[in-house]
């Protein structure tokens, strides 16, 4: 006896996502859905929550810093090293690559969810953000010092 499955019911049932990351708008759209989860997830959230207190503001900069680096159009002119030290340093040296693990999966989660797989600015947008948290993962454990060192 065998079991015959027919997966050609199955074809179809997701729809190719056609949109693409092609203006502000989009970015926008990848920003403000990325970080309503990250508000929302058992590690991530208490720290955003704990920190940023004027979310609308913060929003518009983080648009502000992928626009930038998605279509060269600077508008962003902040040091994310800098405030990521800071972070780490307010949550006690404590940031690790769980944090940042669970960051890119969800960044990853939501520009498969929202975009076109097949889109090139989203794949450039989940590659940066992948060197982009290995750089300040890196950065954040190298900038610690011993408290000999303080």
């Amino acid at each position: 006896m065998y079991l015959v499955i027919d997966f050609g019911n199955f074809a179809g049932k997701r729809k190719m996502i056609e949109r693409e990351i092609k203006s502000r708008d989009d970015v926008s759209l990848l920003v403000r859905t990325f970080y309503a989860k990250i508000r929302q997830d058992e590690l991530l959230g208490p720290i955003f929550n704990g920190i940023i207190t004027d979310w609308e503001t913060h929003l518009e900069l983080l648009t502000d810093f992928w626009e930038t680096n998605l279509f060269f159009n600077r508008k962003y002119f902040g040091n994310p090293m800098h405030a990521h030290v800071e972070v780490d340093n307010m949550c006690g040296n404590t940031i690790n690559e769980m944090h940042f693990g669970t960051w890119i999966n969800l960044w990853v989660q939501t520009i498969d969810e929202l975009f076109n797989p097949n889109d090139e600015r989203a794949q450039v947008a989940k590659n940066r953000a992948r060197h982009m948290g290995t750089f300040l993962h890196l950065n954040i454990f190298n900038s610690r010092t011993s408290p000999q060192e303080k």
